[in-house]
Order: structure tokens, then C-alpha cells, then sequence
């Protein structure tokens, strides 16, 4: 039942349905859905499956763009995007074609050569983006999403042609370009986001590019950074801006790019900012539902533990407080109500507090988020929590529960199981590393409800007492009664030693 804490909180995603009509909205898709049904017999393509600029214009004008250069390069990216989600199937007779030793044409024939053209199909996802459940659409989007990713982290050609050898060949190490650190950096700052808008409730605040850009160069023990550093950040910046201007489309971000007027060369006037103090001039981006979801598909991919609230709604009562063990607190009540909803109150009572025991370290969690999940319960679980009512993990529990109910007949506590419960709530605030303030009130308001706690508690039969004691001991404010803990966690040490 022990549990390890998870890389990131847990994240509080849109349904399905919800999330297939942001996909279906996402302009590049949309666009790539408009172009692979106006694709016919008489589209035409190059060997890469690109549309021949022949057919760009027409492409362009059927999406309602601009004729011009910048409307002919949206629609070859909108093309490209139809085929990498397989919406269009391209079918190249170049490559079917005979050699020309077998075909008997001469070398000089030129009917397969660089310039031959393929034709398209539609493709199978074409049909189940309207015919389909909305996790094929997701899992199409997902495709998409992979395929403006790549994009995002081409290299950028300044000029092509300097690059050619006169052979005819590429020369990719002038381009001082690694894939896999491009890929990785995009990845580390798309993970920063998430973060960044999970740590903030899902609907995070746009976060300034600047801040974006230092959270992956800036040291995390740099003071004030070096000349070095903030060049660095500023390229990095510039980068990031021509990455989100590509992934915005696919829609994961919502993105303000960088003010224009900051990009002039060096040497060109500009007119002066009309506020230096505007951070939104230097970009401003902000996940999307969808790019969360999508983040986290490709976190989970990469075998990154990123939960989501429903994760555990089908799992057993042990998986639950297991799962929701280090979860903030508004997650694991909106799991638990999940976990019920799907369960039904009928024996859920019984099967959460079963869970519940243990004297491994998650155990004092488990029984603190069983009694929040009691909560939720109602009154149904009052028969399973009079159950165990003489159980010694259990009992302390039971008993504070049914008096926030005001039930009757409830049996006093003995004073060890005060005690006991005293050590196992401390223990579990511990274990949740919780606010130091709040859990020093709890320290000093349990200690100080008995007199002598400390000469009584470092006998409690508890796996938690002496670390609960050594903290009581870190935490107390009183300086006569922290030393009384430490004195205490000594003897509980001690104790157990000789036991063993």
C-alpha cells in the first residue's frame, strides 16, 4: 500500500467530448480537415507528399487565405498536417515504378524523375473525425500535435542554398542543429508550463516569456545573473517565440507574441516603446485544456508520473488512499468524490477503512484522507465506522468521527489511544510535508491539552513515535517544552531498541 509521491500534481482535465471539440477547433486541423476534403483525383504532389506549388494557390483560396506567399506556406502546412494524421493518402507511382532497366526506358527518360507527381486518396482518419468516438479524434490530435512539435523545432534556413554541395548533397552539420537538444529543450519548457498552470488550478495566469525562458538556463541558486546568462535567456526567448507562434495553431497554447517593434536589427530606428515596464510586450503564453491534455500524453509517453483527477475512480479502496496520499487537498476531495460516485456508498464505508490500516510510513495519510473520504460518505458509513471501534489503528478515528456527527452512544477513548491518535495525526501532516505554521499549532494545541504529554507519549506503540517526538521537538516554540520532546523521542528511541 506504500506510495511514492508523484513528479507533478495532479491535473484536472476537460471530458473527452469536450476535448475533441477544442481538437476539431483547432485551426490547423481545421484547416487540414478542409484540404483533405477538397483534395480530388486531379490534386497533384511531390515525392514528399507535399502539395506542387501549382496547386497552392487553389489550396490557399479554398481556406479563405491570401493568394500571396504567406497564404500559399499556410496551406502547405495545413496540407502537410492532412497527411501526417493520415486524413489524405498520398500514392506516389514514382515509387511503384519499374527501373529503367526493367521498364526499357532509356537513362535519358525523364517520366519518373525528380519532378514526377503522386496523386491522394482520402484517408481512413478522414471518416472517424465525424464518424469517430472522441478518443479517435484525440488520438488523431495527438498525431497532429506530434507533427507541429517536430516542426516547432526544425532548424530554421536562412539560406537553403548555401547548404547544397555541389554534388547535390546536404551539408546538415553547417547547420549547428541537434535534434534531440532541440527537442528536449522545447519538452523542458513545455513541462515548466504545466507546471506552472497544474501548481495554478488548471486555469493559470499567462506566464511572461522571459520568466519561461530563465526557468530553463537560470541556475536555481544564481543570484543576480551574469551578462552570459541573460543572453542566453534573451535566444532563448527568440526561439521560444518562433516555437509558439508554430504550436499555437495546433492549438496547446494560447500565445501573445513578442512586440515586433523589439525585433528591429541592430542599427534601425524605432519608435520608443510606449511603456519599458510592460512585460506583455515580450511575449505571453498560456496552456490550453486541450494543450494540457496533450502535454500530459506526451509526459505519460515519456514515462513521466503525471496523475489526473479520475485517474483512480476505478480503482480498489487501497489504490485510492494510496494514490491521493501526497495529492493538495481540494485534488484528493475531488477524487475521492469521483471514487464514490463510481462506487456507490453501498460497502464503501467498510472497504475504505479496511485500506486504512497499515503501520508502513504512507499509513497515518491513509487514515487521514480515510476520514475526509468518511466525510463525503455520509451517514451510510456510520454502521462500518462503529465497527471498529475497539480496532487500535482505527478506533481514534471512529470515535472523532461520529462526534463531528453528533452521534450518540459513543464510547470515551482510553488514554492510550489519545495518545496513539495524537502521534498518528502528527505523523500524517509530516509524511504530507504540510504548512509548518498550521503544523506547529497542532503540535503545541495537542501537547498542550495534557499535562505531561511528553512524559506519557514516548510510550506510545506507535511505528511514528520517536520521528513524531524529534519534530514536536524541531517545532515547539516553547523552549522548556521542546526540550521535554527531544528528551522524550531519546526514551522512545531507546525503548524500541530494546524491544528489538
Amino acid at each position: 500500500m506504500s506510495a511514492e509521491r508523484p513528479t507533478l500534481p495532479p491535473v484536472r482535465l476537460h471530458t473527452e467530448a469536450e476535448l475533441a471539440r477544442d481538437a476539431l477547433a483547432a485551426p490547423l486541423l481545421a484547416r487540414a480537415v478542409r484540404l483533405a476534403r477538397w483534395a480530388g483525383p486531379d490534386t497533384r504532389v511531390g515525392a514528399g507528399g507535399e502539395l506542387v506549388d501549382a496547386q497552392l494557390p487553389a489550396a490557399a483560396e479554398h481556406l479563405g487565405l491570401t493568394p500571396d506567399e504567406d497564404g500559399a506556406a499556410e496551406a502547405s502546412e495545413a496540407w502537410r498536417l492532412a497527411v501526417d494524421t493520415g486524413l489524405v493518402e498520398v500514392e506516389d507511382p514514382a515509387a511503384e515504378a519499374l527501373s529503367p532497366e526493367e521498364d526499357g526506358f532509356g537513362e535519358d527518360d525523364e517520366e519518373f524523375g525528380a519532378d514526377a507527381e503522386g496523386t491522394v486518396t482520402a484517408g481512413e482518419n478522414l471518416a472517424l473525425l465525424t464518424g469517430g468516438s472522441p478518443s479517435d479524434v484525440l488520438a488523431i490530435w495527438l498525431d497532429g500535435l506530434e507533427a507541429a512539435h517536430a516542426d516547432a523545432t526544425a532548424p530554421v534556413f536562412d539560406d537553403f542554398a548555401d547548404l547544397v554541395g555541389e554534388d547535390g548533397s546536404v551539408d546538415f552539420d553547417a547547420l549547428d542543429w541537434d535534434p534531440e537538444t532541440e527537442a528536449e529543450f522545447l519538452d523542458g519548457v513545455l513541462g515548466n508550463l504545466y507546471l506552472l498552470t497544474v501548481g495554478d488550478g488548471a486555469d493559470g495566469a499567462p506566464v511572461p516569456l522571459p520568466a519561461l525562458a530563465a526557468s530553463m538556463i537560470v541556475p536555481d541558486d544564481m543570484g543576480e545573473p551574469t551578462d552570459d546568462i541573460l543572453e542566453q535567456v534573451s535566444d532563448a526567448m527568440m526561439r521560444l517565440d518562433d516555437q509558439f507562434r508554430v504550436l499555437e495553431p495546433i492549438g496547446i497554447v494560447e500565445y501573445r507574441p513578442v512586440d515586433e517593434a523589439l525585433l528591429v536589427e541592430e542599427g534601425e530606428e524605432t519608435a520608443p516603446p510606449a511603456d519599458d515596464e510592460d512585460v506583455t510586450r515580450y511575449g505571453m503564453v498560456k496552456l490550453t485544456p486541450l494543450g494540457l491534455y496533450g502535454i500530459r500524453a506526451r509526459m505519460l509517453e515519456a514515462g513521466v508520473d503525471a496523475p489526473a483527477i479520475g485517474d483512480l475512480a476505478d480503482k480498489g479502496a487501497d489504490a485510492l488512499l494510496g494514490g491521493i496520499a501526497y495529492y493538495p487537498e481540494a485534488a484528493a476531495r475531488s477524487e475521492i468524490g469521483l471514487w464514490l460516485t463510481k462506487r456507490g456508498g453501498d460497502g464503501a464505508a467498510a472497504e475504505l477503512l479496511d485500506a486504512a490500516r497499515g503501520a508502513d510510513p504512507q499509513a497515518p495519510l491513509r487514515r487521514l484522507h480515510c476520514q475526509q473520504a468518511l466525510a463525503l460518505v455520509g451517514a451510510e458509513a456510520e454502521p462500518a465506522v462503529r465497527a471498529v471501534l475497539g480496532d487500535p489503528e482505527l478506533g481514534g478515528l471512529a470515535r472523532v468521527w461520529l462526534a463531528e456527527r453528533g452521534a450518540a452512544d459513543v464510547p470515551p477513548p482510553s488514554e492510550a489511544m489519545i495518545f496513539w491518535l495524537a502521534v498518528d495525526t502528527i505523523s500524517a501532516q509530516l509524511e504530507a510535508d504540510g504548512d509548518l505554521d498550521e503544523l506547529q499549532e497542532l503540535v503545541e494545541g495537542l501537547s498542550g491539552q495534557h499535562s505531561g504529554f511528553f512524559e506519557e507519549a514516548w510510550r506510545v506503540d506507535h511505528p511514528a513515535t520517536a520521528d513524531v517526538l524529534e519534530a514536536m521537538g524541531r517545532l515547539h516554540s516553547d523552549k522548556k517544552q521542546a526540550k521535554e520532546a527531544r528528551k522524550a523521542a531519546f526514551k522512545a528511541r531507546s525503548r524500541g531498541g530494546s524491544d528489538s
